[in-house]
């Protein structure tokens, strides 16, 4: 039996997803994985975080905010709805929930908390080791969709807004202004803006994305229309795609190249395989 992809093991930055100065900002929910680093602050819309996941900045978001034992949050956690903060996470800052607050033993809150509704103390984590065993189940069964709709309905919501798709940050991940570095697929939706070199297993990036940054990954690396990377885009022994309008600004070393029309590329290429050239589409009179 093949088993899935666990949807939680790979990068993923939704459409219109931006690194700003201190923070990394999205319109949904962000989902960070077990011992992953993520040196900015985040806001999203709910905010989840498994073991031992670091925050460089603060956390803001909308919704809930949900926090594994050991979580370590430099500066201020400030929530919408409600929180569920697990042993031991220690926050730099203040804690500010609108809702109730659901919080373990020895957490440690370096400037205090107030909560609106609600405060119960004890370990509330069997939510979040609830969660993660139930959509491994999913996926040895088969049910792709069902641990999709899972992750995508973490918590209920009220309000009208359409949904957006998750951000979510791997295990073991590290997310910074120098470097995004995942031993996993990336996926780069359109219209991000992010800072960094980026280093994944394979890497696709969005149209109209600009990435100030390296790609570099062992498989193969897709650009998008209209995209900038601001910088090398190199493969261990995969092939790059580098659709209609794109434009690499540094040097380009690959297996087999795609070259869309009107994609441009500053520096040096070096393929090993083939090169196909697109042409520009022009009407004839």
């Amino acid at each position: 039996m093949a088993f899935s992809r666990d949807p939680l093991d790979k990068l993923v930055v939704p459409d219109g997803t931006e690194a700003q100065e201190r923070d990394l900002v999205t319109d949904g929910d962000v989902l960070v994985g077990g011992r992953a680093t993520v040196e900015f602050g985040v806001r999203g819309r709910n905010v989840l975080a498994g073991e031992s996941a670091e925050f460089g900045g603060a956390i803001e978001a909308g919704g809930d905010c949900r926090l594994d034992m050991w979580c370590d949050v430099a500066e201020n956690v400030l929530i919408g709805q409600d929180a569920y903060i697990g042993e031991r996470v220690h926050i730099g800052g203040e804690l500010k929930v609108a809702g109730d607050l659901d919080i373990g033993d020895d957490v440690e809150i370096e400037e205090g908390f107030e909560a609106n509704g609600w405060i119960v103390i004890r370990n509330p984590m069997p939510t979040i080791v609830f969660l993660f065993v139930y959509l491994k189940h999913l996926l040895l069964i088969g049910e792709e969709d069902a641990a999709e709709r899972l992750i995508s309905n973490l918590v209920d919501e009220e309000d009208d807004e359409p949904d957006a798709d998750p951000l979510v940050i791997p295990r073991n991940a590290t997310v910074g202004d120098d470097a995004w570095r995942v031993s996993t697929p990336a996926t780069i939706g359109s219209e991000c803006r992010l800072h960094g070199n980026v280093r994944a297993e394979t890497i696709e990036v969005g149209p109209k994305s600009n990435v100030f940054g390296s790609l570099r990954a062992r498989g193969d690396v897709t650009v998008g229309e209209e995209t900038r990377i601001h910088g090398d885009l190199t493969t261990r022994d995969g092939d790059v795609a580098i659709e209609r309008g794109a434009r690499v600004l540094g040097d380009v070393s690959c297996d087999d190249l795609d070259l869309g029309p009107d994609a441009e590329i500053d520096g040096t290429i070096r393929a090993d395989g083939e090169i196909t050239m697109g042409t520009t589409d022009r009407e004839i009179e």
